[in-house]
């Protein structure tokens, strides 16, 4: 019987540490290891109809980042002011716009250029 309960235990175990893993990768907990760190994602989606664009940017480090500042592109412009630690925005890109790249800036020393990416298309799903 001992050797039942220690097995089970085990299982339990295991299974606590699968949904622990599971639960953290799904929900994005990000622990901050650096003081100032930003994440940037521009996303197009060209449909056949319409473009869908969108631009996240989240705060990944531990302080605050001032003085926040996107550069969509062909002029347009966007300060954000402050973004607090973990803090994240969903940003459009202004209408009109060639959606090529994205620019953003931050005190202290933050400078991210990224190109806008397209998700993969899947057969039946709406635009492939």
């Amino acid at each position: 019987m001992n050797n039942y309960t220690i097995l089970i235990g085990a299982g339990i175990g295991a299974i606590v540490i699968i949904a622990l893993v599971i639960i953290l990768d799904i929900s994005k907990v990000a622990i901050a290891t650096q003081d100032y760190d930003i994440y940037v994602d521009p996303l197009i989606d060209r449909q056949s109809l319409f473009v869908v664009a969108r631009v996240i940017i989240q705060n990944t480090g531990s302080q605050p980042l001032t003085n926040v500042k996107v550069n969509f592109g062909g002029g347009d412009t966007l300060e954000l002011g402050t973004l607090d630690a973990g803090e994240k925005v969903i940003l459009s890109p202004p209408v009109e716009n060639e959606l090529k790249f994205v620019q953003v800036t931050a005190d202290p020393d933050i400078f991210v250029s990224k190109a806008y990416r397209s998700p993969p298309k899947m057969v039946g799903m709406m635009g492939s």
